[in-house]
């Protein structure tokens, strides 16, 4: 193997590249940005760059046509190595209907659920009764939580189902549901294997991934607080177990949920390599990218099952472009600075950098940011230090939330559960405990004035007999601040860097820009008061975008009379949908926009009337 296509973008094809480089393969990543990017969701042109590039190997990373089955044939059939398993394993093990009844042939526990061919409103909401509520709607195809939707009583599964079918479609061409009975509280426990085309097969033991918002995994661990030896022994089997059957090669994960008593059912499994690889490469010492070369180049294993006996334990976060204390919205924008931490045990699994653009179509994970220690406090005590290292400015992300969130109790203790984040965030008091501080607006004023004109004597707020003051605006507030002035002792050690009109200050993790506030707009104040429901507001309400994206269905149309909560627009961003909610009960007057449209942030989709 000499040459490497790499057919993915971002964090996975510079953690693949590593390992190339280390080896001696050149790394080929495509353009994935620009007038001449290439489109990853297209096979055949894929294909075609990796062989215009020369590559002999293809490695899909994850996400995009990772396990899509035509995908590798195409691959295979082009004369080019394919870094995954056959074909024909992806086609059974990726379609998790066909995955859950193998596990159901050989033995294997699964949840009760409908996993039949038979796709109408009609055929799935007769075995929703028979499933019982609450359910889950998911997606036959593709994983990542994508498309699923937590169904609590039988009059939201219409609108459940038909949100599935879309999100689906977008996401993996592939409308098929399947119904599953929902176990609340349960724990997320997958077990990673490995296998050669010679039939030699071994697990690598377990990652606890319970720490989940919106069926997308937050936090992950290894080895899992949740389960013994006997246990793992158990998971691991099946695991192998359902492997075998389909013939499997390379790197997989079989995915369990265990309910409140510790019982186990399949979920499914993940032909191909997973986001949180690291957590298990720290504990056994492996590179798993390294064996899925050799095992695609011909080799044997090389190893066996006590290489998955693990050492030390690791815990890995995902760092987002999303506002967590907005609803875990993804945020979009230019990173203007980086601080990536460092120390024993350390590992971030990066794809970006200062100057890097996060749009709206990829993906918003930038980063994951991983620790070891020789057990599980020291490596929750680095992951703690490692996090309060980190700096982001430029675009917001969940960093703030991420260092809130491995201080928790109970993460801490190891006994969260896959419902935990939705019970405990956000937590009673973070309003006041994420308040802007005094000496945080005093240091983004005199940023703000570095640059302006000196000779000009109006110029940063220039005041007869007073000090300067200029009025700045930051999430949403409003202050007049007198510039130079400190209200500590010292100023604040903030970080902070100057961008445009605007200086992004590092508040406890939480990248903060601040601007300097335009003139006083009663008529806007007043109609902002409306949108956002405040107490004894009266007049038309406007609803706007909170984030870019691309306009998937209008729920509601002039004239219609609406509850507050109502569904009146979802948008689609960074492959999810989300829903816009009217704010208060009334009469939509305007409809600004149609399907298929794309609007920015901030822009004005409804109007409604008291």
């Amino acid at each position: 193997m000499r040459a490497l296509f790499i057919a993915n973008r971002g964090e996975i094809a510079s953690r693949i590249s590593r390992t190339c480089e280390r080896l001696g393969i050149r790394a080929i990543v495509p353009v994935t940005d620009g007038p001449a990017r290439l489109d990853l969701l297209d096979a055949a042109a894929v294909v075609d760059a990796a062989r215009t590039a020369g590559a002999d190997a293809l490695h899909p990373g994850f996400g995009f046509l990772a396990e899509n089955p035509g995908f590798a044939e195409l691959v295979q059939g082009a004369g080019i190595r394919w870094v995954g398993p056959p074909p024909n394993a992806i086609r059974v093990m990726g379609d998790k209907a066909a995955a859950r009844r193998l596990a159901a042939s050989l033995g294997v526990p699964v949840l009760p659920g409908y996993d039949g061919a038979e796709q109408s409103d009609r055929a799935l909401t007769d075995a929703a009764e028979t499933v019982g509520f609450p359910l889950l709607v998911k997606p036959a195809a593709g994983g990542g939580g994508k498309g699923m939707r937590i169904v609590r009583e039988p009059a939201r599964l219409p609108d459940s189902l038909a949100a599935a079918r879309r999100e689906a479609t977008v996401a993996f061409g592939d409308d098929r549901l399947i119904l599953e009975r929902l176990i609340e509280g349960g724990r997320h426990v997958e077990i990673q294997v490995m296998f050669d085309a010679h039939g030699n097969g071994v697990h690598l033991g377990e990652r606890d991934c319970s720490i989940q918002r919106r069926h997308q995994k937050v936090l992950e661990e290894s080895p899992s607080p949740a389960i013994d030896a006997a246990m793992r022994h158990r998971l691991g089997e099946a695991a192998l177990t359902l492997a075998r059957a389909v013939g499997y090669v390379n790197a997989g994960t079989c995915e369990f949920l265990l309910d409140d008593r510790g019982v186990p059912a399949f979920l499914e499994m993940n032909t191909r390599l997973q986001v949180e690889h690291p957590v298990t490469e720290f504990v056994t010492g492996r590179d798993l990218v390294a064996d899925q070369l050799r095992i695609a180049a011909g080799e044997s294993l090389g190893f066996d099952s006590e290489a998955g006996r693990p050492t030390g334990h690791a815990a890995e976060v995902r760092l987002y472009a999303e506002d967590a204390e907005d609803g875990f919205l993804p945020a979009t924008g230019r990173i203007e600075a980086i601080r990536w931490p460092s120390g024993d045990g350390v590992r971030v699994d990066a794809g970006v950098e200062a100057g890097s653009v996060i749009g709206e179509w990829f993906d918003p994970m930038l980063a994951k940011i991983i620790a070891w220690g020789p057990d599980r406090a020291i490596a929750f005590d680095r992951l703690e230090r490692a996090l309060d290292q980190t700096v982001v400015l430029g675009i917001v992300t969940n960093l703030r939330f991420l260092r809130w969130l491995v201080r928790q109790p109970v993460v801490r203790t190891g006994d969260a559960r896959t419902d935990t984040l939705d019970r405990i965030w956000p937590p009673d008091d973070w309003g006041e405990a994420v308040t802007i501080p005094d000496d945080a607006w005093s240091v983004a004023a005199t940023r703000l004035l570095e640059d302006l004109e000196p000779s000009d004597p109006w110029a940063g707020g220039w005041r007869v007999n007073a000090r300067p003051s200029v009025t700045l605006e930051a999430d949403g507030a409003t202050r007049s601040v007198e510039v130079g002035v400190s209200v500590s002792p010292a100023p604040l050690a903030i970080d902070a860097v100057r961008a445009g009109d605007s200086v992004f200050l590092d508040l406890a993790g939480r990248s903060t820009a601040f601007r300097l506030a335009r003139p006083p707009d009663v008529d806007a104040a007043a109609r902002a008061a409306v949108a956002h429901g405040a107490a004894g507001a009266t007049g038309p309400a406007e609803i706007v975008a909170p984030m870019p994206g691309s306009v998937i269905r209008v729920h509601a149309g002039v004239g219609q009379a609406v509850s507050a909560g109502d569904p009146v627009v979802t948008l689609e961003a960074m492959k999810m949908e989300h829903v816009v909610a009217a704010p208060r009960p009334g009469r939509v007057v305007d409809i600004r926009v149609r399907a298929a449209d794309q609007v920015a942030r901030g822009q004005l989709l409804a109007i409604i009337d008291p």
